[in-house]
């Protein structure tokens, strides 16, 4: 027989358009298909409990899809490099196959696997898979990393196109000799004391990705450009799990909305925003620090406010601005939150109450399904204003008009809280100012049914205003 190929699978959990299982396929040897409970990686690259729940469910539909080609997935828990000596002493392997990963800590796990693997005569290779491109492809003129979005992605435009996505390989030869594998269920990715997931399995279908973007590409493409904004409706592609994950390439993607082409801005708004994530990904790999340093670093030494008070009633969807607390719920319970909530529910934390963007990010990371270790921070950091192509500190969304322009007949801020459905539209999305009439017929009782707003927010725009002034001075109030 000959010597098994291994593929190492990570977060690139499918069979089409996985470069290191087309290339393993392509020898026609045995191969083992690997997947590693990493038990050394660094705290700010492990998973939160919603993430470990996802994981969960893009790693059984992984299994299932091999077992289909006559493939078990081997699951063994430790160091990627203890494991790997040991599943290569028991199957006799010389070839390790993997997709590349791109945070610090993988970068140096992978590095460190390789070179000595390759001291030991071993065969490795490892392929592009989970970017369209890599991050030393995309430079500016002077051959440094992009700092501001919008050149980014001309860049990447202006670059050839990215692979068409590969096919699942049409045969797999499996490893005829047994090899001891762990269960998934004992690795405690799925909670069960108390089981707080029920929210969780009734939003995500596993295995649904590909349903998901064929209606995506039907009925929300061709009005993304402008339905993604509005928070009452399904405008957005909820595809971000599936990319997380590996689910789905972002080849797939962004050949599958080229190709769909339909008339309008959508599909350049949605490439755009795939880009983004290629961006955040490029910053992590040129900033290893991104997730506890700020990219500004003049930003090293704002005066952030210990609030714990605020930060758990931020947490719970507490805060008495309508807009915030739904957002909040719809993430506590769905592990996902609409993109347009996630920014005013950021700027509330960051600039409203001055809690550190780090925090928020943090649990962002502990609650989203989608949790990147690239995109999080990143995004916390734009938003906080001392990221790469930050908005600037002092635009500070007034959370009762954001709600009021993206969420106009009340029927997001309705359905995750529903003790202020009864409410008219004028009043919904700042109850604190509603006539006491209008609250007792709609049922609400301030302080009771539903908290006061924890922050005026004028009098809180005017403190973070002052905070800015104090670390940067007039001229970056000012935007000057």
């Amino acid at each position: 027989m000959l010597p098994p190929v291994i593929v190492w699978f990570r977060r690139d959990l499918r069979l089409e358009d996985h470069p290191a299982l087309a290339a393993a396929a392509a020898t026609g040897r045995p191969l083992i298909p690997l997947l590693i409970e990493e038990t050394d990686q660094p705290e700010a690259e492990t998973n939160g409990a919603a993430a470990r729940w996802a994981r969960h469910q893009a790693v059984t539909s992984l299994a299932a899809a091999l077992e289909q080609q006559g493939l078990r997935l081997l699951l063994r828990r430790g160091s990627a490099a203890a494991v790997l000596d040991e599943v290569i002493a028991a199957s006799g392997a010389d070839t390790v196959l993997w997709n590349r990963r791109y945070t610090p800590g993988g970068v140096a796990c992978d590095r460190a696997i390789k070179a000595a693997l390759t001291e030991r005569g071993l065969t490795v290779h490892s392929f592009k898979a989970t970017l369209l491109f890599e991050p030393w492809e995309i430079t500016t003129r002077a051959g440094g990393p992009f700092r501001v979005f919008t050149p980014f992605w001309r860049a990447c435009q202006a670059a050839p196109l990215p692979d068409r996505p590969l096919p699942a390989p049409a045969v797999l030869v499996p490893f005829p000799l047994p090899l001891e594998s762990e269960a998934l269920a004992e690795w405690g990715w799925l909670p069960t004391a108390p089981d707080w997931a029920g929210g969780l399995r009734a939003a995500w279908s596993p295995g649904s990705a590909r349903t998901r973007l064929a209606t995506f590409l039907d009925s929300g493409l061709a009005d993304y450009a402008t339905g993604r904004d509005q928070l009452g409706r399904a405008g957005t592609s909820r595809l971000s799990p599936a990319l997380a994950w590996g689910e789905l390439s972002p080849r797939t993607l962004f050949h599958a909305i080229r190709d769909a082409a339909p008339t309008g801005d959508g599909p350049d708004r949605f490439l755009a925003e795939l880009g983004w994530r290629e961006f955040c990904a490029h910053l992590l790999f040129q900033a290893p620090d991104l997730a506890e340093q700020p990219l500004r670093p003049a930003f090293a030494a704002f005066p952030w406010r210990d609030d714990p008070a605020g930060l758990v009633a931020w947490q719970r969807g507490e805060t008495g601005y309508p807009v915030v607390d739904a957002g909040m719920r719809e993430l506590w319970t769905t592990g996902w939150m609409h993109n347009r909530a996630r920014m005013v529910t950021a700027s509330f934390l960051v600039k409203d109450l001055l809690i550190s963007w780090r925090q928020g990010a943090a649990w962002f990371a502990e609650t989203l399904v989608d949790a990147d270790p690239a995109s999080n921070p990143a995004s916390w950091q734009w938003v906080a204003g001392c990221g790469a192509d930050a908005a600037p500190f002092f635009r500070i969304f007034n959370p009762t008009r954001q709600g009021e322009t993206f969420d106009p007949d009340g029927a997001y801020v309705r359905r995750w809280c529903p003790e202020l459905a009864a409410l008219p539209d004028r009043w919904l999305h700042q109850p604190s100012a509603a006539p006491a009439a209008v609250l007792r017929q709609a049922g609400v009782r301030l302080g009771q049914t539903y908290p006061l707003p924890i922050v005026e927010h004028d009098t809180a725009r005017r403190r973070a205003l002052a905070a800015m002034e104090k670390c940067h001075g007039e001229a970056a109030v000012r935007g000057l």
